[in-house]
């Protein structure tokens, strides 16, 4: 099943797209040039882009943590971006009286992981003409993502996306289990499927409260998913990862965001 946002199709036969930006909105200035530089690097390599930035991150572990500047700065930044750019946009929504909002401006909505057994978000979520990008929660295994996919089915909506982002495996440490993605395919009418790579680099240090990353082995995450030929990858990057507000330790160094889309897009040319 292809699945269209605009002139952008994503499909598990076709090459692949790339669901690229930051984790959560800082500033106006720096989310326009994250996007302006996502822009021109996948207009040289050829890459179909959707810019994503969050506006809140209203799952965060830490009360301390950045949350973003909120639903209404940030849907106008996002606004902002899109009008200046005329790129394509997608941002998560966390409650039902949010997604409205963000599908008046956003080409597609994201379903966060750990709110994504939520009924209600799920039903006005479909009720929108725009895409939804689900994000298996860490806590279900492949085959029980067709659960949420028939919610959404149910509802009306068939114009889905379906991402992995790594399994919880004993405490505080993500797995991806590369032969899901095949599971998910068969038991969810071949749905695009998008491998996140940022978030499936996540764990967490004994005794901290804060999540770290392994961004040293992005790529090889990239790799492996890219090589079962998959619609396309979620990657978040940042220019100072050790400065960001938000996930930066799983965050890939801007400037190294051409190199690392080049040697997929050599792989997705093989496969």
């Amino acid at each position: 099943m292809d699945v269209s946002v605009g002139k952008i199709k994503f499909s598990n036969n076709n090459d692949f797209c790339l669901i690229g930006g930051i984790n959560v909105i800082e500033d106006f200035e720096s989310t326009l040039n994250a996007a302006k530089h996502y822009k021109e690097v996948c207009k040289k390599l050829n890459i179909n882009l959707i810019f994503k930035a969050s506006y809140e991150k209203a799952n965060r572990s830490s009360i301390n943590s950045y949350m973003g500047p909120g639903l209404k700065d940030g849907i106008l930044v996002l606004s902002k971006i899109k009008e200046n750019l005329d790129i394509p946009i997608i941002t998560d929504v966390h409650l039902p009286e949010e997604v409205d909002i963000a599908a008046k401006v956003c080409d597609v909505i994201q379903l966060p992981a750990f709110l994504a057994r939520q009924t209600s978000l799920i039903k006005a979520m479909a009720k929108t003409e725009v895409v939804v990008n689900i994000k298996k929660p860490q806590f279900m295994s492949p085959n029980q993502l067709y659960n949420i996919v028939e919610k959404f089915f149910q509802f009306g909506k068939q114009d889905l996306l379906l991402c992995e982002r790594g399994t919880s495996f004993g405490y505080d440490n993500l797995v991806v289990d590369f032969l899901g993605i095949g599971v998910m395919k068969k038991t969810c009418k071949n749905l695009p499927i998008i491998f996140d790579v940022t978030h499936s680099l996540q764990c967490r240090d004994v005794g901290s409260s804060v999540s770290q990353g392994r961004r040293e082995q992005s790529l090889d995450l990239a790799k492996a998913a890219i090589s079962l030929k998959i619609a396309g990858l979620f990657l978040e990057s940042h220019p100072e990862p050790s400065k960001a507000l938000c996930d930066g330790a799983s965050a890939l160094p801007m400037h190294l965001l051409e190199e690392f889309l080049s040697q997929i897009k050599q792989i997705d040319m093989i496969v």
